[in-house]
């Protein structure tokens, strides 16, 4: 780094954008592996001049990488991840996920009446982009979209995973649900349950579940249309209900001592509530045509790999009925020799819960958990933190479609130093 560093400085005929490609392209990968990223030539000495001297730097993404048995895994969140003005840069930055989130529009419009890259750059307004109908599909498209840029780069999940609706984003990109009718489910699905809306909430407490079902139990009537909706890591359970019975239960978990969070939402899934809608569901997904996914599905729902070709309109039904098994579902791939989990989403909330299964297995040090964006920080430069977290610990990023241009032909490459080799003499 500091060999580099002088180079950099002492030259001025080479741009960083030909010494980026030639240190990532034509130099031999090790182990032991940093990324720099930046905008301009002072924020990229910056960050080499701390990789040389041991420090942090905020462009600096430092690692060792990982041996893993199996490839990466892609992980779906449900709703939460979402922010107004997500995706807008890289529409604007970025035409592989430009062209994908067109391909979702197209998908979608026979089964909704507003523009999805409207309600993306916030230029609609009659839709209100917080209704359950709109925000799922839109968070939908958005995962589908930067699953495609990864894939764009290089990273093929070789396992997918959905926490509830995350599950027909994981369908698509496994290859079981084409476009279409991954727009067909959850447009329609999410219709369905407008029919629900006003009748419940959900909430998230930091208790297992084994004490959860216990708290409910104990408060017998008072509690009695509440259910455990998801299991999202060891000491987090996610539960829904009429609002009146959920806030009497998060009231005697802060008496034991429990953190609790009201959940933004005005309706009850992964709950008996949703029978009402049993009926309307099946019909609205009659004729769906999964096939045989050529990545492995892991289902929240029995928590183990699935034949793909059963995710027909019963599953989808069930998938909203059910609790989600994420906890176990992620142990279950954790057996299976996965290391690498890539949350595909505007923001990472998944991976709180997955920190915690990693402590309680006791996999953290031999385990890599990567955002791909962050609420407020949507830019071509977070995608490159989040490419650099991947590459660092292991993954094989294709460096070369991250350069729009590459040198042309007979180009000349920049003079930069060679392997810094510790020599020793024992003459």
């Amino acid at each position: 780094a500091r060999r580099l560093s002088k180079t950099l400085t002492d030259t001025t005929t080479t741009d960083s954008a030909s010494v980026a490609w030639s240190l990532a392209t034509t130099r031999t990968t090790f182990d032991h592996r940093a990324v720099i990223t930046g905008t301009d030539t002072p924020g990229l000495l910056a960050a080499l001049d701390a990789l040389a001297t041991g420090t942090e730097h905020p462009h600096l993404t430092q690692g060792t990488t990982l041996d893993p048995e199996q490839g990466p895994v892609f992980v779906f969140p449900g709703q939460g991840s979402q922010w107004r003005g997500m995706g807008v840069e890289l529409l604007d930055t970025s035409p592989v996920f430009a062209t994908r989130i067109a391909e979702c529009e197209h998908a979608l419009t026979p089964h909704v009446d507003w523009s999805l890259t409207d309600v993306l750059r916030g230029t609609d307004t009659t839709t209100d982009p917080t209704r359950v109908d709109v925000i799922q599909p839109t968070l939908w498209a958005m995962m589908v979209s930067l699953a495609t840029l990864w894939q764009h780069h290089g990273i093929t999940p070789t396992a997918v995973i959905g926490h509830s609706q995350g599950e027909i984003a994981a369908a698509c990109v496994a290859g079981a649900l084409t476009l279409e009718d991954g727009a067909r489910v959850v447009a329609l699905r999410s219709q369905a349950l407008r029919a629900l809306t006003g009748h419940g909430t959900m909430a998230s407490l930091t208790l297992t579940a084994h004490h959860t079902t216990q708290l409910i139990n104990k408060l017998g009537k008072a509690a009695q249309d509440v259910a455990i909706a998801a299991h999202n890591g060891p000491h987090t359970t996610v539960i829904s209900g009429p609002p009146d019975q959920i806030t009497t239960v998060l009231a005697t978990a802060q008496e034991h001592g429990a953190r609790t969070r009201t959940i933004d939402v005005d309706y009850a899934s992964h709950n008996p509530h949703v029978d009402r809608i049993r009926n309307d569901i099946l019909t609205a997904l009659h004729g769906l045509t999964p096939v045989a996914s050529h990545i492995t599905f892991h289902s929240t729902v029995t928590t183990q790999p699935l034949d793909t070709t059963t995710l027909d309109a019963d599953y989808w039904y069930t998938n909203l009925r059910q609790p989600v098994r994420f906890t176990d579902t992620l142990t279950t791939l954790l057996a299976g020799g996965h290391r690498h989990f890539i949350e595909i989403s505007p923001h990472p909330v998944l991976l709180p819960g997955i920190h915690d299964t990693l402590e309680e297995t006791d996999t953290t040090p031999t385990t890599a958990t990567i955002p791909t964006l962050h609420r407020n920080h949507g830019t071509p430069t977070d995608l490159a933190h989040a490419l650099a977290h991947a590459h660092t610990t292991g993954l094989p990023i294709n460096w070369h479609t991250w350069f729009p241009t590459p040198p042309a032909p007979g180009t000349e490459p920049p003079n930069l130093p060679t392997y810094p080799f510790q020599r020793q003499r024992y003459w």
